[in-house]
């Protein structure tokens, strides 16, 4: 009856034949509205008829085969479990690890790199940088065997990114201008379904970091422009959501309000109309230091501990110094300044324990600041900045 248009009715199929017995074609087809409930950022949804697929396939007897559709299961469930529950959450390491135990009885190269680079993402997201790093030149190995362009790509854009937050901003410059180099939209534009991960937008992004850090600040905005309009380009709320935390970042590094509100407002409307974590977080952070800059200084400040507590909950350690550093600009704001010199003595010692570096000098620059002001010394700001 459906036959030209049976994708329409997956979720249905997979309903009856979950009820009917017939458990092959229930994991089949559970995997179809899986992976379709993906594709429409339904994540809960997706979740549920992964999950469901997973249990039903371990009624199926052991073999090469079942082996091979669990494989693809946990590859597919990673997805909708990374933008739900965070790219830190036990669930998503579990799953990948799980993969890679099934990879050495059935994987090929593809699946194995897939496998690795949503571990890479995990330790890189718990603020494991070097673990990261490690993985990261694996993936490039593997891509170098083979000479797949997309694998290139990706392999480059995950050195990219641990080397900028390790502070390595030439490696990490070089290593980005490659991955996007190798960037098609209109070929890679399924990978963020497939993988969880989408090397244009995030690329982009991270270009723009490495490239203020350089000293280069307008080419900074013209990326983070770029990673904002490829993101609505591909019509994907979690890459629009994740462009719209960057922009803000990347406006607060330059000290625009106005701008870095903008786009943290727009993603804290995104991340909690559809549930995703680590946005509304960094957004509310972002909020928060910009009210605090304004004078607002006890709700911004409530509101960056509020982000910064769903942080911890979540095991994220990606950028947590340079969060912990707002932290403690708006502390030195309201005159705070020993919770101020609190906040940076932490955030050096996320430095010491995970290696990211990329903020490590504006952490001492900070503290000098705000020692001497704990001092009762203060810089004035005129023609010719002196201390008084």
């Amino acid at each position: 009856l459906y036959r030209a248009n049976l994708e329409d009715h997956y979720s249905e199929l997979a309903h009856h034949y979950t009820r009917s017995g017939n458990t092959a074609k229930a994991v089949e087809y559970l995997h179809l509205a899986g992976q379709q409930a993906v594709q429409r950022s339904a994540n809960v949804e997706a979740i549920t008829h992964l999950t469901t697929a997973l249990e039903l396939l371990t009624t199926l007897p052991d073999t090469r085969e079942r082996a091979q559709h669990e494989l693809m299961l946990h590859l597919t469930l990673g997805v909708p479990l990374q933008f739900a529950r965070g790219f830190a959450s036990p669930e998503v390491g579990a799953t990948y690890t799980r993969a890679r135990e099934l990879c050495q009885q059935v994987g090929e190269t593809r699946q194995f790199f897939q496998v690795l680079n949503g571990l890479r993402t995990v330790h890189q997201v718990r603020g494991e940088f070097l673990v990261a790093r490690e993985l990261a030149e694996q993936l490039l190995g593997l891509a170098q065997r083979e000479q797949d362009p997309t694998l290139l790509m990706e392999a480059y854009r995950a050195l990219g990114s641990a080397s900028f937050h390790l502070g390595e901003f030439g490696a990490a410059q070089a290593h980005l201008e490659q991955s996007l180099t190798l960037y098609d939209t209109q070929h890679h534009r399924s990978l963020v379904f497939l993988s969880g991960r989408e090397s244009g937008v995030a690329g982009l992004s991270l270009a723009a970091f490495v490239l203020w850090h350089l000293g280069y600040p307008d080419q900074a905005l013209q990326k983070s422009k770029a990673a904002r309009t490829l993101a609505q380009e591909l019509s994907h709320l979690f890459l629009v959501a994740a462009a719209q935390v960057f922009a803000a970042m990347s406006h607060q590094l330059r000290r625009e309000r106005a701008l870095t509100q903008e786009w943290a407002k727009a993603s804290i409307t995104l991340a909690s109309e559809h549930g995703f974590p680590l946005w509304l977080a960094q957004g509310t952070i972002l909020q928060g230091w910009v009210l605090a800059k304004q004078g607002q200084s006890e709700e911004g400040i409530a509101q960056i501990r509020q982000g910064l507590a769903t942080y911890q909950a979540k095991g994220v350690g990606t950028f947590h110094s340079y969060l912990l550093a707002l932290l403690a600009e708006a502390y030195g704001k309201a005159g705070q300044t020993e919770d101020g010199l609190a906040a940076l003595t932490e955030a050096l010692t996320v430095v010491d324990k995970t290696g990211e570096r990329f903020y490590e000098a504006e952490l001492y620059r900070l503290k000098g600041t705000l020692t001497l002001e704990a001092r009762g010394w203060r810089l004035e700001t005129s023609s010719s900045s002196r201390w008084t």
